[in-house]
């Protein structure tokens, strides 16, 4: 299936399921964001930034949320 055909697809569904395909989607999305998040990390990929932040954090460099 191709993007315009998958929109179109989309476009016409009723509101309830075009309602529930959302949320699955915006799951979807997150489930993603996940598998990349832990590739990077077991790819050493964010080792720097989190070096960067402990030393931040000791130096007294942060605030409180």
């Amino acid at each position: 299936m191709s993007l315009p055909e998958l929109e179109e697809a989309v476009a016409g569904l009723p509101e309830d399921e075009l309602a529930a395909f959302a949320r699955w989607f915006d799951e979807f999305q997150a489930d993603a964001w996940d598998r990349r998040i832990e590739a990077d990390i077991h790819a050493g990929r964010l080792d720097e930034a989190g070096r960067k932040a402990d030393a931040d954090f000791e130096a007294g460099r942060c605030t409180p949320l």
